[in-house]
């Protein structure tokens, strides 16, 4: 496996938790960021991917059709959008 080097620059609350968190592991802070972004590279991937796969073939019609069912009421409060200036 080929390796890069990356200087890293971190907050100092998030550098002290991960030196914690790869000390109870048994690691270095180095091997316990490497693991933590490739966790992380693969959550992305596999939701990107699972998206990906779910619109496949999706269309507005089903949207639209599901729609036409909803009730004709006003928004609640909170659910209002403000009105968008012009210009």
């Amino acid at each position: 496996m080929s390796k890069a080097t990356y200087p890293l620059k971190l907050p100092l609350s998030i550098k002290k938790a991960a030196q914690r968190l790869a000390k109870e592991d048994g690691v270095s802070l180095n091997q316990w960021i490497a693991a933590a972004v490739a966790e992380k590279v693969g959550t992305v991937e596999t939701a990107a991917l699972f998206f990906q796969q779910r619109a496949q073939g999706a269309n507005g019609g089903r949207l639209t059709a599901f729609l036409e069912h909803a009730p004709d009421t006003a928004p609640e409060p909170e659910d209002e959008m403000e009105a968008r200036k012009a210009g």
